[in-house]
């Protein structure tokens, strides 16, 4: 026979492990699954909306006339900042860009003045470009600009202001011209366009505060070329509610051109 070794301390019966069943799993309620999935949904389109606006479209309202008849004050504009580089938030840097601003384009710029402020006006000169004003009519390069999209509300009053003086230090004919120079609102120039600079001027020539008056806009204050109005109502109207009651829908989905 076998010798099975001692007996057991106790009775003498060997004793299962005593095993813990894992106390049961608490089943969320439909609510919280519901509010969770909420906030993930919530928190997925706010990061979406972000990358969207800060690198591809950003929507933007027009406060004046400057730019009439192509752009209306109270219009508003969705703005395609991907074509020429968006920046890069907290840097210097921004983004390859699909092209660059070309003569004819209405861009959205930083105001050179105050860069916290946009501007909206049409690029008339490119880097390198000769640009002039003759009785109003715009030269390029020795050319005269076909402007079908010029306004003209005050052709007859063609007077001087201080503030064209900055333009003496970019006269063609060079430093030898400057005293003799007195520009006015409706004649100027010829000026050069230094590199990466942009002449810009508003559709509405005689109404609008633009590069003759306070210079040029640097290529990297350009912020991007308007696309649509997506809504736009008449700010003069005097009703209470005019974004509700004077709708322009006639402009609603206009291209920008």
């Amino acid at each position: 026979m076998h010798h099975l070794g001692p007996p057991w301390p106790g009775t003498g019966a060997r004793t299962a492990p005593v095993t813990f069943d894992p106390p049961p799993l608490k089943r969320r309620s439909r609510l919280a699954r519901w509010f969770d999935n909420w906030m993930r949904s919530l928190g997925m389109a706010l990061v979406l909306f972000l990358i969207i606006r800060t690198f591809l479209i950003e929507a933007f309202q027009i406060p004046s006339g400057s730019m009439e008849r192509t752009l209306l004050a109270g219009d508003f504009l969705f703005v395609n900042k991907a074509v020429y580089g968006a920046q890069i938030p907290g840097t210097h840097a921004r983004l390859p860009g699909f092209e660059s601003p070309h003569r004819g384009d209405v861009i959205v710029f930083a105001y050179p003045k105050n860069p916290e402020l946009n501007y909206v006006k049409r690029v008339i000169g490119a880097p390198g470009d000769t640009v002039e004003m003759r009785s109003g009519d715009v030269r390029v390069n020795g050319r005269r600009l076909r402007e079908a999209y010029v306004q003209r509300v005050d052709p007859g009053r063609d007077v001087y202001d201080p503030e064209f003086n900055w333009q003496r230090d970019y006269l063609v004919a060079g430093a030898s011209a400057a005293r003799d120079y007195h520009p006015t609102r409706d004649n100027w120039g010829p000026l050069r366009v230094p590199a990466s600079k942009y002449f810009v001027l508003g559709d509405n020539r005689d109404n609008s505060a633009d590069s003759r008056y306070w210079g040029f806009v640097d290529a990297a204050a350009v912020k991007g070329r308007p696309l649509v109005v997506y809504f736009s109502y008449d700010r003069e109207a005097h009703d209470a509610l005019p974004w509700l009651t004077d709708i322009r829908w006639h402009r609603l989905g206009s291209i920008i051109r």
